[in-house]
């Protein structure tokens, strides 16, 4: 039930194939920068139709302000989260519009680059782009910092222009760093967090919503995942069954000449 409130030749080949394997290795280039921090597993499932709607209705009233998903149309988004039309426009249509226009926001690139320094990502790619576990991570992984204009830090993405916008359901935390010494080379460590003020959510509840945000942001990276995989299963099935008979054909052609 939907419950609402209101992404030479040969020379130029290795430089692509270099240039894919920097922006794949990107992440992992990260997490080495801010020292021991591991992934935490989202766990999410796009087959999960309530988490999927859970998640459009985060994204809309939480992420909607600032970033866009251009590249989804709300009446593709109605169709497959099995949302009516009325739904759709009541409770994640805020902006007005028409069904089929596309996630836009209103914020202008000139004034989100004069507020933020530059403008917020569109996010219709993402979890293709980062992976669902740093997605997951990072929107639990912020922290007070006094030394940042927004007063948050983040622990996967170190100086991160986003405030945390989900202060309030997650609270307030501390990071627990240690230093450590290994002959003469001091490397700092993270430990974990230590919770400053409580939020409206406990962390069950955080994590659950959390999960449907990045369950949401992983299905708009690609809306026909679960067809495709379906079409997968009946594609081997075909070619499995076609190499059977390939097969037979052969021991029948080739019978008399061995």
């Amino acid at each position: 039930m939907i419950i609402f409130q209101g992404p030479g030749k040969l020379v130029q080949s290795k430089l692509q194939i270099l240039l894919a394997m920097l922006v794949l290795l990107a992440p992992m280039a990260t997490f080495a920068a801010g020292g021991s921090v591991t992934l935490l597993a989202a766990n999410n499932d796009v087959s999960n139709t309530n988490s999927l709607q859970r998640g459009a209705r985060n994204f809309v009233n939480f992420c909607m302000g600032c970033h866009s998903a251009k590249y989804v149309r709300y009446n593709r988004l109605a169709a497959d989260l099995k949302i009516s039309e009325d739904q759709l426009v009541n409770n994640l249509m805020f902006a007005g519009g028409k069904p089929h226009d596309r996630m836009e926001i209103a914020m202008s690139e000139a004034d989100a680059t004069r507020w933020f320094g530059a403008p917020p990502p569109d996010l219709s790619l993402i979890a293709r782009s980062r992976g669902t576990n740093y997605l997951f991570t990072f929107l639990k992984g912020f922290y007070l910092d006094e030394s940042k204009p927004t007063g948050f830090n983040n622990i996967v993405l170190e100086s991160a222009a986003m405030p945390h916008v989900l202060w309030q359901l997650q609270g307030t935390q501390r990071a627990v760093f240690e230093e450590q010494d290994h002959d003469g080379v001091v490397t700092t460590s993270f430990e974990g967090f230590e919770q400053v003020d409580p939020g409206s959510m406990s962390p069950d509840e955080y994590d659950h919503f959390v999960r449907d945000l990045v369950n949401f942001l992983e299905y708009i990276g690609e809306p026909v995942q679960l067809q495709r995989r379906q079409l997968g299963i009946w594609v081997l099935i075909f070619l499995l069954v076609f190499g059977l008979f390939a097969w037979a054909l052969k021991q029948e052609i080739w019978k008399d000449i061995k």
